[in-house]
Parts: C-alpha cells; structure tokens; sequence
C-alpha cells in the first residue's frame, strides 16, 4: 500500500489538521487534498488521485469526505480510513454544535437576529450561483437540460419526493446511457474484467454491510427502545438515513429534500431557518453536508418532549450526523478495493450524469424558495434590503470571486448595521 512511505502518525496528524482548515466547500477542501497528498507529500499519484475522485462521485454523501477516508485506507487501510474519515467531520461537529445552540437560545437578542438578518441574502445568493456553477459542469447536453427543468416541475410544482426524482433520473441514464451522454459500452474485455473484479470478494462486503448496517441503525434503535417508535429523535434517525442513500449532488440538493420533509411534511423548522443553517454550516470547516446537524439540533431542540432542549438538541444533531457519515464511509470501505472496475462501468457513469443534472433542478428549486422567502418573509412585506443585499453577493461571486466566508461575513456585518441605523 501506498501508507508504506509515510508513517500512521503522520497521517493522522494531517487529517486532524485538515479537520480545522478545510473551509470553501467540496472544491476547495479536495484541492487542499490536492496539494498536499498528490504535490507536497506525494503520498498518491496524480492519475489514482482523480481515479478515487470520481469512485466518490459516483456514491451518495460528500464526495471530500469519502475521498478523504478513501486516501486513508489506501495509506494504512481499516485504521487510516477510520482517522481520516472520523478526523475529517469531528471538528466541524463541536463547532456547529455550539453555533446551533447560540442560534436557538440566543437568536431572539438584537444584534444576533440582526446578524441572522444579514445572512439570509448571502445563503440566497450562494444558492443561486451554485446553481450556475454545477448547472455549467452538469448540463452538456440539451437532454440533461431537459431531465434538470422536468426535476425542478417535478419538485416545485408537484412536490414529488425528492428520491423518486433521483431514482428516476438514475434508471434514465442507465436505459438512455448512450443517447443521453454520447457514451458507448465498454469492450468485452472490459466488461469481463469488470466482474472479475467485482465477483471477487464478496465474502468480504457481506461482512463489511453487515458491521456498517449494524452501526447505522442501533442508535435508532436503541432510540426507539427508550423514548418510543414515534419519538421526534427516531423520526429524525429516519429521515437523515434516508437521505445519506439519495444525497447525488452535495448538500445543496439534500437541503431541497429535507426541506421537503423537516419543512413541509413534519413542520419542525420554517424556511427562514432552514437558510440560516445553510449560512452557519458555510462558515465552519468540514463538508457543508453538515447542515444536517444544524436541521436535527433545532427540530429536537422546539420539538422533544420531555427532555431538556439542549439535551434533545444534543442527542438529535448528534444522531442526524451519525447517520449521515456512517454510511458514507461504508460505501467507501464496501467499494474502495472496486474502484478501477466501477470506473470503467459507463452505464453507471451515465446513470451519475443523469442523476446530477436532476440535482441542478432541485438546487434550482432551492433557490427559487430560498429567494422568495428572503425578499418576501412571513412578516409581511417586500425587503428591498434583501434584493440588493443578494444582488450585490451575487454579482461579487460570480464576477469578483468573493470568497464564501467573505460573503457571509460581510453580509451579516451589513445586516448588524442596517437593522442598528433602523
């Protein structure tokens, strides 16, 4: 194995660091990866660097994440892939933890609302212009372009559950491979290689599923044991297990789904704070997916009978990030020793191309929400404040390459000003 140059202790010291830096989104925390385990320390060559980057797009969960416990279990297998994936998250876990609490028990001072004022532009602007940026990478065809506008009807008019679309859109791509991508089959060579490798060991991924299952589900069920099958916590554990399978496309299109739910079918939170979670989770390190910490601390925190709100909110942030990144880290340990052979199966290339182009219609449902809660809020009335606000994070993203934190930063300082002169 590659971990054959570099000692365990060295690694692990390397990703408790990246753990605190990696700000910037997916982008930017796998070009830190980049730098470093491919340039700087060389712990991995170039061409199996990109290999493993695309094995993790073609999984559900954040891609940086898995490519992180991927590298680590190329370095020094079950333990390197445990530190890197573990060390990865933990950080961002404590960090978010406290903001959450801050936001639920201190939200209603002045000066946090008004910062909390400030922020929902940017997250309406951040949305927006990642809908332009995955949409540029995504929609190379005017049949994908065609599969992200009947995704966004499908969503924003007809409500349909967001894994029906993913699930829809993948089976697509796998029928249509060729005419929905311009791709051709593998040679026969390929394919019998492909189940060659894949037939082989299976022994072993029947004992990894089992262990990574067993570990998924026993905090719901011992959940369900104390508190009672329909407990907010169990229903929690559910819901966030439900979207580790279908979260094709990063945080932003899991957020179109658990707003579908956390939202609209359970009411535990309103949209405005569905945004704030999003703008909370920009600011720390770690995949942004952990705004699903965020949804789970304040759902348990105002919905939980019975047990002290920071306790409730404690136990469901915790248990929706556990249920988020344990299986992201199964697909990896079921799937690492496959990935030449996956990445040769261009029916399930095509079958990712077409689920991503119907995550561009999701995140467009989310913005077009997101937006319309921003300039036209509960309160009543429309906030011009708001517009111009988001226009002008929108146009330093996209034209003056404004750094996330610098947006959020910027615009709840702004928004702290504005609601003091008023």
């Amino acid at each position: 194995m590659t971990g054959d140059k570099t000692t365990f202790r060295e690694a692990l010291l390397y990703w408790l660091k990246l753990g605190f830096i990696s700000f910037g989104g997916p982008t930017g925390q796998i070009a830190m990866m980049h730098r470093e385990v491919v340039e700087n320390k060389r712990w991995m060559p170039e061409e199996h660097f990109l290999h493993a980057l695309n094995f993790c797009m073609l999984l559900p969960g954040p891609e940086a994440q898995q490519l992180a416990t991927y590298i680590g279990w190329q370095l020094h297998g079950t333990r390197g892939a445990l530190a890197a994936g573990i060390l990865f998250v933990l950080p961002s876990v404590f960090i978010l933890w406290g903001l959450s609490w801050i936001y639920v028990a201190l939200g209603t001072i002045p000066s946090v609302a008004a910062l909390f004022f400030g922020l929902k532009p940017a997250v309406a602007a951040i949305v927006a212009e990642a809908v332009i940026r995955i949409g540029k990478k995504s929609l190379k065809n005017k049949a994908l372009v065609a599969l992200a506008a009947l995704s966004f009807i499908a969503i924003y008019f007809l409500n349909t559950p967001f894994p029906v679309i993913v699930l829809t859109a993948g089976v697509i791509g796998y029928v249509l491979h060729s005419r929905l991508t311009g791709t051709t089959l593998p040679s026969a060579n390929d394919v019998d290689n492909t189940s060659a490798v894949v037939s082989h060991g299976w022994l072993r991924a029947l004992r990894i599923t089992v262990l990574g299952l067993l570990l998924w589900f026993l905090p719901i069920l011992l959940i369900g044991l104390w508190r009672g099958w329909d407990d907010i916590l169990v229903d929690i554990g559910v819901l966030f297990s439900k979207a580790a399978v279908v979260t094709f496309g990063g945080a932003y299109a899991v957020l179109g789904y658990i707003g579908q739910q956390a939202v609209n079918a359970y009411g535990w939170l309103l949209p405005e704070q569905m945004m704030d979670g999003l703008g909370l989770a920009e600011t720390t390190p770690g995949p942004l997916i952990m705004v699903n910490q965020f949804v789970a601390y304040v759902a348990a925190y105002t919905h939980a009978p019975g047990l002290a709100p920071a306790l409730a909110g404690a136990i469901g942030g915790l248990l929706a990030t556990w249920v988020t990144f344990t299986p992201s880290m199964l697909w990896i340990f079921i799937g690492a020793p496959y990935i030449e052979a996956l990445r040769r199966n261009v029916k399930l290339a095509s079958a990712l191309a077409a689920i991503t182009a119907a995550v561009v219609g999701v995140v467009l449902n989310l913005a077009v929400t997101f937006t319309r809660h921003t300039l036209l809020p509960d309160a009543g009335g429309f906030e011009w404040y708001a517009l111009v606000a988001s226009i002008v994070a929108f146009i330093g993203m996209t034209r003056f390459k404004w750094g996330l934190i610098t947006v959020i930063a910027g615009s709840s300082l702004a928004g702290l000003i504005w609601k003091t002169i008023l």
